[in-house]
């Protein structure tokens, strides 16, 4: 059974908060590094931050479809603003490694990729998300039809991508990343089970309705 959800009236303005919500973990940091909260590294930490919370976003946002199919609790409505909260944080965390970080430095920034290929799948990630917040809208789900749903199964590489870079960046598999790896790998391997759970469940609900029915005829 469905649990109920949010009146359609209240939707609009509980989808703003989540976007005025969901900005104040990096508007926060912003300002601890302002007055020197962010400890020594004040630039690489606030980086990772930002990185961390893109990862947590992805997550959040690819969770949607398995708590509406196995606990009858229906967040699409928000999937989008997680999907962008997302693309804002990976967008912020690439702008501050290219400024604060490497400070336009080219020669520093490809240095720093052919050392570290982990910022490469960063910016594949990155590059992944671009389309896909660029079509985060009604009007691209009418344009492309069929092809907005193939175009948006990309997010699967993106969190993909960006649990690897978040791991090889740390250097060291610790309790945090290999949580974040844990997660990433259920949610994916949940989309490869999916048509069988759903499929599983519809056969269940006309089992269930036909015994009702059975029941039903008996009585009369």
């Amino acid at each position: 059974m469905a649990l109920p959800s949010l009146p359609a009236r209240y939707r609009p303005a509980s989808i703003w908060a989540l976007y005025a919500i969901g900005l104040i973990p990096g508007l926060w940091a912003f300002y601890q590094g302002i007055f020197g909260g962010l400890g020594a590294d004040p630039v690489r930490t606030f980086e990772h931050l930002l990185g961390l919370w893109a990862l947590r976003f992805l997550c959040l946002g690819l969770l949607v479809t398995p708590i509406r199919d196995l606990f009858g609790v229906n967040l699409i409505a928000y999937r989008r603003a997680l999907g962008l909260l997302a693309f804002y944080y990976v967008l912020a965390h690439f702008t501050v490694y290219l400024t604060l970080d490497r400070g336009l430095i080219f020669s520093s920034i490809f240095g720093d990729i052919a050392k570290r290929p982990y910022i490469m799948l960063g910016m594949a990630a990155l590059v992944m998300l671009i389309p896909l917040a660029l079509t985060s809208n009604r009007w691209s789900i009418r344009k492309l039809g069929v092809r907005w749903v193939k175009l948006h199964k990309l997010v699967y590489g993106v969190i993909a991508a960006a649990a690897l870079h978040y791991a090889l960046s740390l250097k060291a598999i610790t309790a945090e990343p290999a949580f974040y790896i844990t997660v990433v790998i259920v949610l994916l391997v949940y989309r490869l089970v999916r048509p069988k759970i759903m499929a599983w469940k519809r056969a269940n609900k006309q089992t269930g309705r036909t015994g009702q029915s059975a029941v039903a005829s008996a009585g009369d």
